[in-house]
């Protein structure tokens, strides 16, 4: 058979040899006759996947996941060094961000001390109004200088101290952004991180605050004035405890000693007067004299309506004509009286009913032509004293009082009308307790003795109102001067801050990841990043929260006194409220100054006073500061540079368009821009420690306690040496020798 070639049959089998050839070999045949027609038989038939198929799938499967999850590997571990510049810049623009929480606090130091010198002069302005605050008057106005003092001091110290944390603010930046970048050292890729944080613009505008304006001058005006006020105000007060004791005795004789004899009680009995009438009042201090004058208006108005005789006798019916006569009189002088009273001036008119003949004779029943007359028997005139008199009839005129006296006429048989029958009418009334006219004469003459005390009274309160008041029209304008003398602040790194970090530790790319699908071959190199922050104003109550705690801190470290100066510090303790509360807080704190000093007096000054002050600092108007949080948040590092023109910005905005324009052809950025950063930083180190005081608050000078406003350093500031920026910013340029293999002499 060799060399001769057999055609085979349908079934594969040699012509005349069927049945002869093996099973496996038709098989083999058959399957390569398959392989010859479909070349991927190898991997799959009628059945589903082969074996090899199967197999190979496996192989390729593993091999792809393996190389998969070491690009995802050695994308992430490049990615990180993003995610640390990003931290880093936070944690820089975090320092601008507690920079203006120590803004703030010296904002509300010098607001509320600069409100706590006006108020204290205020109030010991209004303390010289009465005697009983006299005394405290001469500690209020010096605690008030040195109060000013302590301001001035302490706005000198704050401004200049807030400068120097200004100047060290792009250190302490770099500090906290290199030792956030240090803490993600380490990992499973073994990273090795190094920043540098530029704050953006690097130096912050000069810090100023001027001197507390007018509040001196008002300190020193009122020292000088304090002598006279305090002098008419005493001399003011003497004259209204007199003029208090009579206008006491008036209110008692007119109702206060109701249901004892009194005019309102006689009123009543005598005449069946009440209601509006006939008013009671509990208190000397409701009631006023007019109420008296009213009452004995309405009192005799209302005997003359219902007089009438007691009897049918001659006598009596003589007795109630006069009665009717002087009702008639008294309601007409009554009538003409009156009471002009304020709070400067009183001047008033009671007059005074006759209590006896001889008083009688000297008002117009003496004198008014009413009586009828009468010619006796023996040509003599009688006098009658009504019209009623049986003896009258027939009268052909009429003579007064004063013209039977003259002419010596007879007396009527029947009435017996003489001048002392007139005169015996309010003799009875007026010289025992249970008439009406023997109250009303009191109060008279308590309206008479009033009177003229209130005429020593009113010029004196007038000098203390016109001396004190201008005194606290003054203090109104120097609070309000005050509310306007506040701490702006500019910082380094009020635009935002951008941060360059990178991992200078090279490692295999299979680190922590080997595998035998992948090939070992070539290692991650230094890795960087550029991220950018900036603060934003964030409404909540975060910023308040920690204002108020540090506040609240002063407040406890201020110590404790007694007396006025203990008023002067809870009021300062109030004011330190007014940065958060506003013109709420200034209220309150005024009114428990005001609260705690005894300003109650006979003359009235004190409450004057008093209310005079509160109205000044009512007037002030102030609102709250601004204290939302400020949060520090990730940004275009485009947007933190192009916000202002130092040639760091210029260089930064430069070097990144030409990166995004040639991303291969810019490898030197850090090196472009890193020694722009370096000088700031390292300028600022000098004399650092691990805090940096601002200034003491010295409310009352060397004497009171010293308390300190303080900003701790960061931990990562705390430790750092001083060649820390340098050795940051020159590690940051070997990148640049790292990578392209050129050193950069600076």
């Amino acid at each position: 058979m060799s060399g001769k070639l057999f055609a085979k049959d349908a079934d594969g089998c040699l012509p005349g040899r069927r049945g002869t050839v093996p099973g496996w070999l038709r098989a083999v045949l058959r399957r390569r006759a398959v392989l010859a027609r479909e070349p991927f038989a190898l991997f799959r038939d009628e059945a589903g996947f082969t074996t090899a198929g199967v197999a190979c799938a496996l192989l390729v499967t593993l091999a792809l996941v393996f190389t998969s999850a070491q690009v995802y590997r050695v994308s992430s571990a490049s990615a990180d060094v993003q995610n640390v510049a990003d931290a880093a810049a936070l944690a820089a623009e975090n320092e601008v961000a507690e920079f203006m929480i120590a803004v703030r606090v010296c904002d509300a130091v010098v607001l509320s001390l600069s409100l706590t010198g006006a108020a204290t002069a205020g109030l010991g302005v209004a303390a010289l109004c009465t005697p009983a605050t006299a005394g405290a008057s001469e500690v209020l106005l010096k605690a008030a200088r040195k109060v000013v003092e302590a301001r001035d001091e302490f706005a000198e110290k704050a401004s200049a101290g807030l400068n120097r944390l200004q100047k060290a603010l792009p250190f302490l930046a770099a500090a906290n952004a290199a030792s956030t970048a240090s803490a993600n050292d380490g990992g499973p890729m073994g990273a090795s991180y190094v920043a540098l944080a530029v704050l953006v613009p690097a130096d912050g505008e000069e810090l100023g605050v001027g001197a507390a304006e007018g509040a001196g001058d008002l300190v020193d005006d009122a020292e000088r004035e304090a002598d006279g006020i305090r002098q008419a105000a005493a001399d003011a007060e003497e004259a209204a405890r007199e003029a208090n004791a009579w206008k006491e005795r008036a209110f008692l004789r007119d109702c206060g000693d109701d249901p004892s004899y009194c005019m309102s009680e006689r009123a009543r009995t005598l005449a069946g007067m009440a209601g509006a009438d006939n008013p009671r009042y509990a208190s000397v201090d409701a009631w006023s004299f007019s109420v008296a004058l009213d009452r004995a208006r309405a009192y005799y108005a209302r005997r003359l309506a219902v007089e009438a005789p007691e009897g049918s006798s001659t006598e009596e019916r003589a007795r109630s004509a006069l009665r009717q006569r002087f009702y008639a009189y008294a309601a007409d002088e009554v009538g003409r009286g009156y009471v002009h009273e304020s709070v400067d001036s009183f001047d008033a008119r009671f007059p005074h009913l006759p209590k006896n003949t001889d008083e009688m004779r000297g008002t117009a029943l003496y004198t008014e032509e009413v009586y009828p007359t009468t010619v006796d028997g023996s040509g003599s005139l009688v006098v009658h004293a009504w019209h009623g008199c049986p003896e009258a009839g027939g009268a052909a005129g009429a003579a007064s009082i004063a013209e039977m006296e003259a002419g010596g006429s007879a007396p009527c048989p029947a009435c017996g009308f003489t001048a002392a029958s007139m005169g015996k009418v309010a003799a009875a009334s007026t010289s025992i307790q249970n008439g009406f006219e023997y109250h009303y004469e009191a109060v008279a003459q308590a309206a008479d003795e009033y009177q003229k005390a209130r005429a020593k009274l009113d010029p004196l309160a007038a000098e203390v109102k016109g001396k004190a008041g201008g005194l606290l029209e003054r203090c109104r304008d120097v609070l309000q001067r005050a509310g306007g003398m506040r701490i702006d602040a500019a910082p380094p790194g009020r635009f935002g801050v951008v941060a360059f970090v990178a991992n200078t530790a090279a490692a295999a790319a299979s680190t922590g990841f080997a595998s035998g699908y992948v090939h070992e071959a070539g290692s991650l190199g230094v890795r960087a990043a550029v991220s950018a922050a900036t603060l934003l104003a964030e409404p909540s109550d975060e910023g308040r929260s920690v204002v108020s705690s540090l506040l609240d801190g002063l407040r406890e470290e201020g110590g404790a006194a007694v007396g006025a100066l203990g008023v002067v510090l809870e009021c300062w303790s109030g004011l330190l409220g007014a940065y958060l509360e506003g013109q709420e807080a200034v209220e309150e704190a005024v009114g428990n100054a005001v609260g705690a000093l005894p300003f109650a007096s006979a003359s009235g000054l004190g409450t004057w006073a008093a209310g005079a002050f509160k109205a000044a600092a009512e007037a002030l108007g102030l609102e709250p500061a601004e204290l939302e949080a400020l949060k520090p948040v990730l940004v275009s590092s485009a947007h933190v540079a192009g916000a202002e023109g130092s040639s760091f910005s210029a260089r930064f905005l430069a070097v990144k368009a030409r990166a995004v324009a040639h991303p291969l052809a810019s490898t030197d950025l850090f090196s472009s821009v890193i020694t722009a950063a370096e000088a700031a930083a390292v300028e600022a180190i000098a004399g650092l420690d691990g805090t940096i005081e601002i200034a003491s608050v010295r409310l009352f000078g060397d004497e009171g306690p010293a308390i300190p406003v303080t900003i701790a350093l960061p931990q990562a500031a705390k430790d750092a040496a001083a060649g820390f920026a340098s050795s940051a910013a020159s590690a940051l340029r070997s990148l640049y020798a790292q990578v392209t293999g050129v050193k950069t002499w600076e």
